[in-house]
């Protein structure tokens, strides 16, 4: 049975999640991918501040697909996570608690995790339109000169997902393959 979870994650939870469990994330994520991410450092290294809190908060490695009439968002699968891995760990360092995504994590990235107490969450890639109904509202909050990799606040409710490295730096993808190798 999935573990129902709401932003803004706390220590408590994020230290009561393993790898292999499901999860149902409830509340505020933030859409972004690696040029939004490239902006946002540089924004940091000239002192500035991010558009966003992400204090507590969760980024989903993603480009939202234009909504269709009547709806708040179009398909929106996760991208490869490692194209993020040299922006995550300052941002997990400045109280990012979760990103979003698909694919295995670089060792400084599970570092970060550890040290931030903070997770890696990974979405089923393939079936992009289905995360898409667990999508209440969609907002384009950064970036919008970015188009589809502009920052986009989502409100979800139930959105389905896997945690892939715990806080403790165990990581599926590693942990997966020595249970199936000979």
């Amino acid at each position: 049975m999935a573990k129902k979870i709401t932003t803004p994650l706390t220590d408590d939870v994020i230290m009561s999640l393993e790898i292999g469990d499901e999860v149902e994330l409830t509340g505020v994520i933030y859409t972004a991918r690696d040029s939004a991410h490239k902006r946002m450092v540089e924004m940091l290294d000239k002192g500035e501040e991010l558009p966003i809190d992400i204090k507590g908060q969760a980024i989903y490695y993603a480009g939202p697909a234009p909504a269709p009439p009547g709806k708040p968002i179009g398909s929106i699968g996760p991208t490869t996570s490692s194209r993020m891995d040299a922006y995550a760990p300052r941002l997990y360092d400045l109280g990012l608690k979760a990103t979003i995504g698909k694919g295995p994590r670089a060792k400084p990235v599970v570092e970060a995790m550890v040290r931030n107490k903070a997770i890696y969450l990974t979405a089923i890639g393939g079936v992009a339109a289905l995360p898409a109904l667990r999508v209440k509202e969609a907002k384009v909050v950064a970036f919008e000169d970015m188009g589809p990799e502009a920052i986009t606040m989502l409100v979800v409710e139930d959105f389905p997902l896997i945690v892939s490295i715990d806080a403790k730096g165990n990581d599926l993808h590693v942990e997966g393959q020595k249970k199936w190798q000979r």
